[in-house]
């Protein structure tokens, strides 16, 4: 899912607690990380779950890479689906120009996420941006 149809569809939401449940129910959605992807390189230092992220080559697209991650927490694997419909598909390039910030916005997690989760996201982004 583009980021666009993702914030278009939470933004439907008017109750936070639906917005929540949406993504949970996206982060549930997410396939499977294999296991040998969860090491200590792959882990994201700055997130009070455990969360694993690498980037794969997309499949037919040139230059381009696919978002891989996992988390142990279901909040995380919806916060997860949110990185991926920003990042996924993106050459390196695009990657550091995607404005993750409007998106954070516009869904509304600047204003409804715990600064320790809000932490997390950004640290996601971060291995993003530097590369996975």
């Amino acid at each position: 899912m583009e980021a666009s149809e993702l914030v278009e569809r939470l933004q439907f939401f008017d109750d936070w607690h639906d917005r929540y449940a949406y993504l949970i129910d996206l982060g549930k959605k997410l396939p499977e990380m294999d296991d040998s992807d969860k090491t200590e390189v792959t882990r994201v230092k700055g997130c009070m779950s455990q969360v694993w992220l690498v980037l794969r080559p997309t499949e037919g697209v040139p230059d381009a890479f696919d978002v891989i991650a996992d988390s142990d927490s279901v909040i995380v694997r919806g916060l997860i689906f949110v990185v991926q419909s920003v990042y996924s598909g993106r050459t390196r390039e695009q990657m550091k120009t995607a404005d993750i910030d409007k998106v954070f916005s516009d869904i509304g997690l600047d204003q409804h996420l715990s600064p320790n989760r809000r932490n997390g996201f950004f640290s996601m982004v971060e291995r993003i941006r530097t590369g996975g």
